[in-house]
């Protein structure tokens, strides 16, 4: 890119940011007829010791597991049944973990892989538990490589691609940055594959609110992966939105993204980092029931203020205290998602009465303050 030479305080924060996620993507590392491209590899596990020589913290999120078992299979292309790329993902998991592992064991470094599913991110305790994994992992001095547990997953529990999984766990390690590296340089208005003289796409270097992103259009992924720029700039909008500043480059900078982040495009993150808890409830956990709100309840609701029994005039759902649900005006219109204080059989007693007239046991908020996601 020709304005490649970016300086901001957003770049300036990816670059000195002393804990980062680094996503490599599928085609960054495999291709459709060897697999594995070892030397690829390499040269990206020079630039991230390069990173963490420096003094940086670096959980690496790698996709191509599926890329890696093709070749081995016999397979010419990425198969769209979910029992076949489930076999690729077992022969190629391993095969992509030990490529890591040497290539990190020439400076002396120990690998542990992180296979995660979306279920893992949506329930709290699981979501703990992998947290707790991750930094015990960074402690012991070992360089965690994640990717989703292909395995395992179906069509209907999944991240859908590993650039979501990778701004979950920026969130969920606390980093302070998160690198999205792949085949593109950065973010453009439109494919610059299919740019011509009369229609030339215009490259975006930064991303400072949702106005820097009006008339981009985003494609879908290609033959190696699931991705594509679609899911990176959802991915990036996640992670800035909860308070984590991005980084969208190419596989061939790595060195310089991961240097002084001076390639690719930047997202700036909002001013106020959410907590790990209001994050996991907005983004990641799996939602059980609805809570239906009067437009008094809806207006508190939007005030950050506890939803109590009085606001809501509906119930749907087989769920339990702690866990999530969503709360819509009489409209339908979803203004926010939270943790229920009871479950669906008690709120169902409770709903529309005021807290006065409710049962000692009944009359703590449905849904508390600190436990509220607007959307």
């Amino acid at each position: 890119m020709s304005a490649a030479a970016q300086s901001s305080s957003t770049r300036a924060a990816i670059a000195g940011a002393r804990s980062v996620v680094v996503k490599i993507g599928s085609a960054a590392i495999t291709d459709l007829n060897d697999g594995l491209d070892v030397e690829r590899l390499d040269r990206l596990a020079d630039a991230l010791e390069q990173r963490m020589a420096s003094g940086s913290d670096v959980i690496v999120v790698s996709s191509g597991a599926i890329g890696a078992g093709l070749a081995p299979l016999g397979l010419r292309r990425r198969p769209s049944d979910l029992a076949t790329k489930q076999a690729a993902a077992i022969v190629g998991q391993l095969a992509l973990t030990h490529a890591w592992g040497t290539s990190f064991g020439r400076y002396g470094r120990v690998v542990g892989q992180v296979l995660l599913t979306a279920h893992d991110i949506s329930r709290r305790s699981h979501h703990a538990n992998a947290q707790r994994a991750l930094d015990r992992l960074r402690s012991l001095g070992a360089v965690a490589v994640v990717n989703e547990n292909d395995a395992v997953a179906t069509n209907e529990i999944r991240f859908g691609d590993n650039d979501r999984l990778a701004a979950l766990v920026a969130h969920l390690a606390g980093a302070e940055a998160l690198v999205l590296l792949s085949d593109v340089d950065g973010l453009y208005d439109g494919d610059p594959r299919k740019a011509t003289d009369e229609h030339p796409v215009r490259f975006i270097p930064e991303v400072d609110g949702p106005a820097d992103l009006d008339g981009v259009i985003a494609g879908s992924g290609g033959a190696l992966g699931t991705g594509g720029m679609a899911s990176k700039l959802a991915a990036a909008r996640l992670a800035a939105d909860g308070g984590i500043p991005v980084l969208l480059a190419a596989a061939a900078d790595a060195e310089t993204a991961l240097r002084d982040a001076s390639v690719g495009t930047a997202f700036a993150a909002r001013a106020d980092r959410m907590s790990s808890r209001r994050f996991w409830v907005r983004h990641a956990a799996e939602t059980h029931g609805r809570l239906v709100l009067d437009d008094g309840a809806v207006d508190a609701v939007r005030r950050r203020r506890s939803l109590l029994s009085a606001g809501v005039v509906d119930v749907s759902g087989g769920f339990s205290a702690g866990d999530v649900v969503e709360l819509v005006d009489q409209r339908g219109a979803l203004c926010a998602r939270g943790v229920a204080g009871y479950g669906a059989e008690d709120v169902v007693v409770m709903m529309g009465r005021r807290t006065d007239a409710l049962p000692a046991d009944l009359r703590g908020p449905l849904v508390h303050a600190d436990d509220l996601a607007l959307l």
